[in-house]
């Protein structure tokens, strides 16, 4: 699927806010999908497991999708398979080629309690979630919650690596959904004006200098092991999914356009990968401007700009 630019631009500009909405509808259509689907394999499971690449906006469709069953009459509970990520260590965290802790790698998950814990659920019993504490990269037991799923209850455990053969060859009645912002924009000729992945790029880079104190080269420096990552560690699954949908909206470059331009124009030529960026610069001045304060509180967006309803 593909956005074609001509059309971006005369929607944002003869009525935005009905973009918007349109755009938001097919989005909360996938989602109801996804409910439906979900509601389907409760009698074989109560987990779901969602993956996706960096930026893709998982936490908060999964919280959606909760919003959707709770509606339906289903109790849910959204974990981060963040919180089982193993203490950083020298004896337990592999590394890169270049020799740095590889945090992108399945071996920096506990799988073997992770797959103690869904066959736990499964049975209705009691099971500790972990946290994790990403300033000290350390797990903290200690600090768990608790979770028992009784009947009529779906867990929705969500992380880039959910669909790893380590969980699924293990729990294969598990629910399982892929999602990515892959769409691209393309222009009357069909040429390509926007990648799909530079969308994911332009959601991560802002969120992280706005929310995370990182600046943009820093972002753009560590943006070349996330997609070796994504390449290894999540795409080759994503047919395991039972379903898979695209989240991304034709409306998201004219909503980040001006944040995200000045963000990438002040990083420093000797940024690594700065020639990907020259790429990227062009393409912002192809798109009009909307403002970001008419997007809906709840809109997956937020969780990229802030202002909207969900905590991260």
């Amino acid at each position: 699927m593909a956005y074609l630019l001509r059309e971006i631009n005369e929607r944002c500009v003869k009525d935005a806010p009905a973009f918007i909405a349109e755009c938001d509808q097919i989005y909360a259509d996938r989602l109801e999908l996804a409910a439906d689907r979900i509601m389907g394999n409760m009698n074989r499971s109560p987990i779901v497991l969602l993956s996706g690449p960096s930026g893709s906006g998982k936490t908060t469709t999964a919280m959606k999708i909760c919003e959707v069953l709770e509606s339906r009459g289903i109790r849910t509970h959204s974990i981060s398979l963040d919180n089982y990520f193993i203490t950083v260590s020298p004896e337990r965290t592999p590394l890169t080629p270049e020799g740095r802790y590889d945090l992108e790698s399945p071996l920096c998950l506990d799988m073997d309690l992770l797959n103690q814990h869904f066959t736990a659920l499964s049975r209705g019993e009691k099971i500790y979630v972990p946290k994790y504490d990403f300033v000290h990269q350390q797990r903290f037991n200690r600090y768990s919650r608790a979770l028992r799923l009784r009947d009529n209850e779906v867990a929705v455990f969500e992380g880039i690596h959910a669909l790893n053969d380590a969980i699924t060859d293990v729990h294969p009645e598990a629910f399982k959904l892929y999602i990515s912002a892959r769409s691209n924009v393309i222009d009357d000729d069909e040429k390509l004006v926007f990648k799909g992945t530079w969308m994911r790029l332009m959601r991560r880079t802002v969120r992280d200098y706005l929310f995370r104190g990182t600046q943009a080269q820093e972002t753009l420096a560590h943006w070349a092991n996330i997609r070796r990552g994504e390449k290894l560690y999540i795409s080759p699954f994503k047919d395991k999914a039972d379903l898979q949908f695209d989240s991304s909206f034709a409306y998201e470059v004219p909503v980040l356009n001006n944040t995200a331009t000045d963000l990438f124009k002040a990083m420093p030529e000797d940024t690594p990968r700065y020639s990907e960026l020259k790429s990227i610069l062009p393409a912002f001045e192809r798109f009009e401007d909307v403002s970001p304060d008419l997007l809906a509180p709840d809109s997956l967006l937020r969780e990229f700009i802030g202002g909207g309803k969900y905590e991260y």
